[in-house]
Order: C-alpha cells, then sequence, then structure tokens
C-alpha cells in the first residue's frame, strides 16, 4: 500500500520530463532525513533525477517499481482527464435537463385551484403513489421521465415551457394557467365544446369523416369521474392536452398496437406504458461518447447488442406495418419527421413499438408549413429533419408534396439493421427489395399502388423466413 500511494502520488504531481529514457520511467522518490540519504547512496541503479513538486527526489523510481512505462503513465492521465470532463458534462447538463420538481410543483398547484384535473391527480399531488425515478429529459421544456404508478413501471411526460417563460426562478410557481388553460371559458355548453374539438381536429387532421368518433373518445377521456359530463376543469385539461403533437397522435392512433398507451394524466402531464427496449438495436452508445466514437465503432457496438436476426426481422415486421398504418389511416396521413434508430424499439415479445411520436406530424401541419414559405434552395422546405420538400426556384416557394414518404426512408433505416447477420440464400434478394423501395418517391402518382406493392413484398419476404418459427 505504501508503494501504490507513492506511485500515485508520483502520477498526479511529478511531471514527466528528461528523466525517461528507454521508454522506462527513471524518476525518484522523496525521502526525507538521514535516513533517505543513506539509502540514496546504496542504490547501485544511475539515475538522473526529476524535478518535482517537493524539489529535487533522491531516489531512483525505476529500483522501485521496474517495468512502468511511459504509455501507462499516459493512459492513466487520458482516463483522469476523460473521467473528469464527462463527470462535470453529466452533472451540469443534470441540473439543466432534469426538473420534474417544477413540473410537478405547477401540476399539483393547479391541481389544489381547482384549474385542472385528471386521472392520475389524486396519486401525484395528494397520495404521492405516482413516482419520478429516472430523467430521460433531452429538452428543458419538454421533461420526461420513468417512474412507477400502482406497481408498474411507467413513462411520465410534461411540459413547462411557459413555466420557464413566466418565471426564471426555478422553485417558485409559475403563473401558467392564463396562458395554458384559457380555454375553454366558463359558461361553454358541452355542444359548443364539442364544435371547438372538431374544429380543432380538421385544421390538425384534415376534413376527415371519421372525426366524430374520434371526438367521442376524447369526452370519454376526458370524463375522469366518469358521471357522463365533463366539468370545466376536466375540459381545460383535455383541451391543453391535445395541443401536444403526441398526445393527439396518441388518441388518433390508439386502435393500432404499435404505439404506447396512454395511462392517465392530470393538467398537461400524462402518463404512458414503458418500452422496455428504446432503441432498434436494443442498446445505444451513451451521448457524452457519441462524439468521441467513429461511426465504425458505433456500428460494431450496434451488432454486437442487436437481437439476433430472425426477431430483427420481426421488429421490421411490425415497423412496416406501422408505415402502412398510418398512411392513408382512419385520420389521414401522418410523416415520420425524424427517421431514427433512437426512436423506435421494441418490447419484451420483440413487438415494435413507436418510441417518440413527437417526431411524427400530420399532412395538414406539414402542408401549413409549407404554404407560402420562401425558400431558395429544397434544404429550405424542411419540417423536422427530414421531411423536405421542393423548393420552386421560380416562384420562391415551397411545394406541399413531401420528396420522400415514410417507406422509403425506413427502408434506409432497416437496410443495415437486417443485411447484417441475414441467412445467405435471403440477402440477395432482400438487398435488391430494400434498394427498390429506398428509390421511392413521394409524388402522387407513386404513393397508391407503387408504394403498397413494394411495402407488401417486403413484408411477405421477411414473413415467409420467420413463419412457423418461435420467432413469429
Amino acid at each position: 500500500m505504501r508503494r501504490i500511494r507513492r506511485l500515485v502520488h508520483l502520477v498526479l504531481f511529478c511531471p514527466l520530463s528528461k528523466g525517461l529514457q528507454g521508454g522506462q520511467m527513471t524518476a525518484v522518490l522523496l525521502l526525507q532525513g538521514q535516513r533517505g540519504r543513506n539509502e540514496a547512496r546504496k542504490t547501485k541503479s544511475r539515475c538522473e533525477p526529476l524535478s518535482c513538486l517537493h524539489g529535487v527526489l533522491p531516489m531512483c523510481f525505476q529500483s522501485r517499481l521496474p517495468g512502468i512505462k511511459v504509455k501507462y503513465l499516459l493512459v492513466v492521465w487520458l482516463g483522469i482527464f476523460v473521467g473528469s470532463w464527462v463527470a462535470y458534462m453529466h452533472y451540469s447538463s443534470y441540473s439543466e435537463l432534469c426538473r420534474g420538481h417544477v413540473c410537478r410543483m405547477i401540476i399539483c398547484d393547479q391541481y389544489k385551484k381547482g384549474i385542472i384535473s385528471g386521472s392520475t391527480c389524486k396519486d401525484l399531488c395528494e397520495e404521492r403513489s405516482l413516482l419520478f425515478q429516472h430523467c430521460l429529459s433531452s429538452s428543458p421544456t419538454q421533461q420526461v421521465y420513468s417512474g412507477l404508478w400502482r406497481e408498474r413501471e411507467v413513462i411520465i411526460k410534461c411540459g413547462i415551457e411557459e413555466a420557464l417563460k413566466a418565471d426564471s426562478h426555478p422553485d417558485s410557481v409559475p403563473k401558467r394557467d392564463v396562458v395554458l388553460f384559457d380555454k375553454p371559458t366558463r359558461g361553454t355548453s358541452m355542444d359548443e365544446f364539442k364544435e371547438m374539438l372538431l374544429n380543432f381536429l380538421k385544421s390538425k387532421l384534415g376534413d376527415q369523416p371519421s372525426l366524430a368518433a374520434l371526438v367521442s373518445r376524447i369526452i370519454t377521456t376526458a370524463d375522469v369521474n366518469r358521471d357522463g359530463k365533463v366539468s370545466l376543469a376536466e375540459a381545460k385539461s383535455i383541451w391543453a392536452l391535445l395541443q401536444l403533437n403526441e398526445f393527439l397522435l396518441m388518441l388518433s392512433l390508439h386502435e393500432k398496437e404499435h404505439t404506447s398507451k396512454l395511462l392517465g394524466h392530470c393538467g398537461d402531464l400524462y402518463v404512458t406504458e414503458k418500452i422496455p427496449h428504446t432503441s432498434l438495436y436494443g442498446v445505444d452508445v451513451p451521448p457524452f461518447l457519441q462524439s468521441l466514437l467513429p461511426s465504425v465503432v458505433h456500428q460494431i457496438i450496434h451488432q454486437w447488442f442487436a437481437p439476433a436476426w430472425p426477431r430483427r426481422a420481426k421488429i421490421a415486421i411490425g415497423l412496416l406495418e406501422f408505415v402502412e398504418e398510418i398512411f392513408h389511416g382512419t385520420y389521414g396521413n401522418f410523416y415520420i419527421c425524424e427517421t431514427s434508430f433512437k426512436n423506435v424499439g421494441y418490447n419484451d415479445k420483440y413487438d415494435f413499438k413507436m418510441v417518440n411520436l413527437r417526431k411524427v406530424a400530420t399532412e395538414m401541419t406539414i402542408r401549413g408549413f409549407l404554404k407560402g414559405r420562401h425558400c431558395e434552395q429544397n434544404v429550405d422546405c424542411t419540417y423536422g429533419k427530414d421531411c423536405m420538400a421542393t423548393c420552386d426556384k421560380l416562384m420562391k416557394q415551397c411545394k406541399s408534396d413531401v420528396v420522400q414518404p415514410n417507406l422509403a426512408k425506413v427502408c434506409g433505416l432497416l437496410q443495415d439493421y437486417l443485411l447484417y447477420g441475414a441467412p445467405l440464400e435471403l440477402k440477395e434478394e432482400l438487398q435488391k427489395q430494400l434498394r427498390t423501395c429506398m428509390t421511392l418517391s413521394g409524388l402522387a402518382s407513386q404513393m397508391e399502388v407503387h408504394h403498397s406493392l413494394v411495402l407488401n413484398n417486403l413484408k411477405t419476404l421477411l414473413w415467409k423466413k420467420i413463419s412457423n418459427t418461435k420467432y413469429s
């Protein structure tokens, strides 16, 4: 232990200098008094002194710990530097991103005032049985936490954007009810509220014949106490939730098995089921290492931890089914505007689940964004990350058609995912169909027949390989 302490002292406080020769470090340890000088005289090895924190050291380090090379000390220094940097980045970003206590304080303050209502309010604010656990937020205005509710793992989401604008002090109670919970107003009848909902859905989803059924579902969700009536607090809560794109899509796609189930809400805070695997590959490189590691290392890590190929094929089939569901679905068209393996996942049965519906947009939302938008090139007509339309360079305005459909982007995502480890007898045909899929365009002339044909061919190819097996 004494030698280890001396080694640590030397590594931390002694600079490397000319005492390094032949790939070995020639250093000396400090020995005070006459005893140290006598031991130094007995040392037979030749040693060149090295300046350190306490001056010139009279004993050769090489005689104490032979074989220690320069590269080992450099590795130690590098480890200390990287570890310190990682710790700094983690703790500095945590306090900025993770504000669950602010979210709870805002919601419970408004619940106690009678402004909002919801199925989880009592558990959150009175019984405190809805517990915030691990912070998953990527933005300070959109709080995401894993939690525990009624002995079940859940995901808790709420927005505090208006709160941060209203008051910069993180521990005060911001006055958000004036901004967010201003509709409907007192005196609004049930028929008027239904008309409000219908007009809102038309602006978001288009004039679909099935919107009346969606209005009925929204009313049922808002009626927390199941008395057949919607109170003002219940109406304000559901109206605030509908302003959130993910919540609107969750209600619109509630019949589909590929989205998270809504479990409850309180004001504009809502609770969903937890998806066990939140990445297509099962595991992801930590954010603080992503910029340090080259893409080749990322690919190797993904391949190591990815499920077996038949399970990947089953997940891919689920993803293709989801694309089919949101293409001319019950409530119109939806576009995936950030196609990334981080936004899709699967459960313990390897059934596909869409992790982040915030990256999905309705056709009406995108058309509203593109309408009359000035542009110089195509990139100026991009909604989200990759929902791009073409730019009319004569008119200097964006066109309304998205260039690349969902299926083409998904096939690009699945190319590496499915080809790695694919059965040899299937690989060539699979690669051919994926290439064909990736060349699809978003033109209306191709979207109806060609889109469906390519999608069905790819699903059939994968399903034939895994059907009648334990993976199906």
